[in-house]
């Protein structure tokens, strides 16, 4: 659980996280993500709701992955979909069976999958899922994967804050960009994109149960971004781009 016992009673609650995962890295050292110890982390973290991708699905078998975390959909879990850029035919027939299902957003593991940016699969399967109305919840640099990610909303989960006038000269043309405050920690990152491009921009996540979920938690709670700006990046931006009600 949070090893910050202030948290609960200090932070403002999450009600939106983009950024979980369930399943485990083969070749990493670390946690594994049982959905059991998964939904623990986030209720000690104040996190009521996530948008859940599986590992199993990004690394090893697609279908049985994703079959996994649509059993786990309920108040606490929003299943997301996960599409296999190595298989640009298979990730085709996967975005017309999510969309099917109601699946509302599909996630993108370039790094993990070893797909480059140029490569054709990664424009090909965005526009799949954009024509599918699906949001992309994208892995990998910013820098790198914008320019195949065009025309789409998108939220880039791994956007650094040493990158961040590159992302805000990115989504100033592109108004589907936003970005996870995951690794936003400097002393002005979220204040610097409510400003260049607005906190609409701006989602909240956690990458639980392998990041400390705190950390953009904090960062977000002594912002200089007022009440109801902080309550839209804790889980109302979130809600209103995957089309949720309240």
């Amino acid at each position: 659980m949070s090893r910050n016992p202030f948290v609960a009673a200090d932070l403002p609650p999450v009600t939106l996280d983009v950024d979980v995962l369930v399943g485990r890295y083969a070749d990493r050292p670390g946690p594994a993500g049982e959905p059991a110890t998964v939904t623990a982390l986030l209720a000690a973290n104040g996190i009521g709701r996530a948008a859940v991708a599986s590992l199993r699905a990004a690394l090893f078998d697609v279908r049985s992955g994703n079959d996994e975390v649509a059993a786990l959909a309920g108040p606490t879990v929003l299943p997301v979909g996960t599409l296999d850029l190595r298989d640009p035919l298979g990730a085709e027939r996967e975005v017309v069976r999510l969309a099917g299902q109601g699946v509302r957003a599909v996630r993108l593991f370039p790094d993990e999958q070893h797909v480059e940016p140029d490569f054709p699969s990664v424009r090909h399967v965005a526009r799949r899922a954009a024509e599918a109305g699906l949001v992309i919840l994208a892995g990998g640099d910013v820098r790198r994967y914008w320019r195949p990610l065009r025309g789409a909303t998108v939220v880039f989960l791994d956007t650094h804050f040493y990158h961040l006038g590159d992302f805000v000269v990115a989504a100033r043309d592109e108004p589907g960009f936003h970005t996870s405050t995951r690794l936003l920690n400097s002393p002005d990152a979220l204040e610097t994109i409510a400003e260049h491009v607005g906190v609409e921009r701006l989602l909240y996540g956690s990458r639980t149960p392998f990041y400390e979920a705190v950390v953009p938690r904090l960062r977000l709670a002594r912002s200089a971004l007022g009440p109801d700006a902080v309550a839209a990046v804790a889980g109302g931006n979130a809600r209103r781009i995957l089309g949720l009600t309240e």
